[in-house]
């Protein structure tokens, strides 16, 4: 493995931006030369691009009917003609087929050269020999017209207007004018045909239902005038049947009669009281009214005058006195004769109200049965004139509308509900291609094009990458002599062979071991070496896989993108197969197994289904390395055999660590272990959350 895949690959390097950044200054020359002949390119091309000009037409689509004009009950379709859905319909109809066509055969636009299709280009042809596109010569020419016409149009609505703007480009400036101003007229010459169309079409529809309305009136008012003659309805005042009316002015009188009737009644009754008790008769009001008794009242009081005056001078037998007394006397008799008159009149006048009450209570039954089946015939009667005032109404409304649409195509006032108030001109200048502009972008995008490429080489390479910094001392590759050793560990054998992560990964290849087992008694920072031979012995084109058996996964969480992936604990919980928990190294060809996401308890309790699995992955791989971490020299026998090769992670060989750990493997009688340094590198810092040793 190459120094710049092995800085990538321990994920401990930082981009070096003034190195990164002073690649540019010193390949300027490649980037000037390659900047200037992108922008000669995009000045030629510019320069001898055909140009094109552009101008448009507007409209202002608005009800151009008058006050005086409107038709009734036009408010609605105003509405939705004016309204955002109207208004983009009327684009879509200018940019129809239809209009199109007709612009296009009225401006001859089948004989000008730019509405020509060119002929299709090789990889076209190809195409259309394979039957995988269509040959544009066997387009119909005014297809093919409309085409390239289409391509050239530009209809569309001003946001928040009633505005809409038709846009054409074209080789010819004269051209680009008079083609929107063409489609505007075509579009304002169809809208006033569509109207007189639909007037001409809504007179011929209203002409037959005129004459059938005519004819179905005539019958409802005949029906009416029929029934009213058979059912013999009289209307007398306020339109009420005369019946009716009759019923209420007979039950007035009855009413009169009977109050003229018990008036009659009780003032008979008075003077009959006063006949039988012989009271005063003076004293009633219609016997005072009679005039004779007033005339006898009157001699009555002349004589009772004489009497009183004669009696001052005579005594009551005088014969004088005795004449006058028997003429009072029968005044008094007569009297009384005349109110029984009185009373007989009364008594007659009360009888002929009691008649004249049973008569008019007769004459209320019979009103009121006849009043009955008047109001039941005026129902009927009321409903036939409904009918005929509906019809009649409706007769009216369509004569209206016949006038008017008959005065309007007579007078041909169709008012278009569009108005152009921006005719095109012919462009003085081409919109396309602004030389300039097209000059400094070119310039400028490939000057930056030119740089992101060195810039990307820069990084790809390694050479704008640095050890990052650390917080603490980069290790060092330090000898310790054997003297020292010994010093070290008292009563132990000599120490194990130390070698660099070249060396180790060349000592595999060369024994052809099955695996390699890492142990890292300094902890989480150790297992990074591991990692590094992987990928070493991986560059050099044997199949390798990297198996992490550490508590915190710290030899496989820089190789991937993610910690949680499923790994050798899921395996061995039996909750995934191989090909869910081998994953591919970010950095090298290299294939990692990671810790996993799976219970620990539970993965340990399949814990003897490990070498089975060590030995299905050593026979698919020509290298199994496993990183164990801090492991105990009895907790190996598992996956340690006689293809197997134990190594030892060294940061610091200083640590005591570091040689107990092999004193052990010795002494457990796993053979002495090789000792491997990464000579110098700085580990890898540990994730968040993790220990470290």
């Amino acid at each position: 493995m190459s120094s710049d895949i092995r800085k990538a690959g321990d994920l401990d390097v930082d981009v070096d931006l003034a190195h990164l950044f002073a690649s540019l200054r010193r390949r300027w020359r490649r980037i000037a030369v390659f900047a200037f002949a992108m922008t000669a390119i995009a000045f030629l091309i510019a320069v001898t691009a055909t140009p094109l000009y552009r101008a448009e037409t507007r409209l202002l689509i608005e009800m151009r009917e008058s006050v005086y004009t409107r038709p009734q009950l036009a408010e609605a379709g105003e509405r939705a003609a004016l309204d955002s859905e109207g208004v983009a319909s009327q684009a879509e109809i200018i940019s129809s087929t239809e209009i199109l066509t007709q612009v296009a055969r009225e401006l001859d636009l089948a004989s000008r050269e730019e509405f020509e299709a060119a002929g299709p280009s090789l990889p076209g042809r190809l195409l259309i020999a394979l039957g995988l596109k269509s040959d544009p010569a066997a387009t119909p020419p005014e297809e093919r017209v409309l085409e390239a016409f289409r391509e050239k149009l530009q209809v569309y609505r001003v946001e928040n207007s009633r505005v809409i703007v038709i846009r054409f480009s074209s080789e010819d400036p004269e051209l680009a004018a008079r083609v929107p101003n063409a489609i505007a007229d075509a579009y304002v010459a169809s809208q006033r045909a569509a109207k007189a169309q639909s007037n001409e079409d809504a007179t011929e529809w209203l002409e037959p239902e005129i004459a059938d309305l005519r004819q179905r009136v005539r019958e409802a008012e005949e029906r009416v005038a029929a029934f009213r003659a058979r059912s013999d309805l009289l209307i007398g005042q306020n339109n009420t049947v005369l019946a009716t009316q009759q019923l209420a002015e007979l039950s007035s009188e009855l009413s009169r009669v009977r109050a003229g009737r018990a008036a009659a009644e009780a003032k008979a009754q008075a003077v009959r009281t006063a006949i039988e008790r012989g009271t005063a008769l003076d004293t009633l009001p219609d016997v005072l009214a009679s005039g004779l008794i007033q005339r006898l009242r009157e001699q009555q009081v002349e004589l009772r005058a004489q009497i009183a005056d004669l009696s001052t001078a005579l005594l009551s037998s005088h014969p004088r006195i005795r004449a006058l007394q028997s003429r009072l006397a029968d005044l008094n008799a007569q009297i009384r004769a005349e109110t029984v008159k009185v009373l007989e009149g009364l008594e007659q006048e009360a009888q002929t109200a009691r008649l004249r009450e049973r008569e008019l209570m007769a004459d209320l039954a019979t009103l009121k049965a006849e009043s009955a089946r008047a109001e039941e015939e005026q129902v009927e009667l009321r409903a036939l004139e409904r009918e005929a005032t509906a019809q009649r109404e409706l007769l009216e409304s369509y004569l209206t509308r016949y006038r008017e649409a008959a005065a309007r195509g007579e007078r041909n006032y169709l008012p278009v509900d569009a108005r152009i108030f921006s005719r095109a001109i012919a462009p003085a200048e081409p919109y396309f291609p602004k030389v300039l502009p097209i000059t400094l972008a070119a310039f400028a995008g490939s000057l930056l094009v030119m740089g992101v490429v060195v810039l990307l080489q820069e990084l790809f390479s390694g050479r704008a990458l640095r050890p990052a910094a650390a917080t603490f001392t980069p290790v060092e590759q330090v000898e310790m002599p054997p003297a020292r050793a010994q010093e070290a560990a008292p009563g132990r054998g000599a120490p194990p062979d130390e070698v660099n992560v070249e060396a180790a990964a060349e000592a595999l290849i060369s024994t052809g071991v099955a695996r390699a087992i890492f142990i890292s008694p300094e902890g989480d920072e150790a297992a990074a070496t591991a990692v590094l031979v992987a990928r070493e012995v991986a560059d050099a084109g044997l199949r390798v896989l990297l198996l992490d058996l550490t508590a915190t996964g710290a030899a496989s969480w820089p190789t991937l993108e993610s910690d949680v992936y499923p790994g050798i604990t899921n395996l061995l919980a039996a909750e995934a197969r191989f090909s869910d928990v081998i994953h591919g190294d970010l950095y090298s060809a290299c294939h990692v197994i990671p810790i996993g996401t799976a219970d620990p308890a539970r993965a340990m309790r399949g814990i003897d289904r490990l070498p089975i699995i060590m030995s299905s992955l050593t026979t698919a791989y020509d290298l199994v390395v496993v990183e164990c971490g801090a492991a105990e020299a009895t907790a190996l026998a598992r996956i340690v055999d006689e293809d197997a090769r134990l190594l030892v992670s060294v940061l610091d060989p200083k640590d005591g660590a570091v040689a107990t750990t092999a004193e052990t493997l010795r002494a457990a009688g796993l053979g002495t272990p090789l000792l491997v340094s990464p000579a110098g590198r700085i580990p890898p810092p540990a994730p968040p959350g993790r220990d470290v040793a």
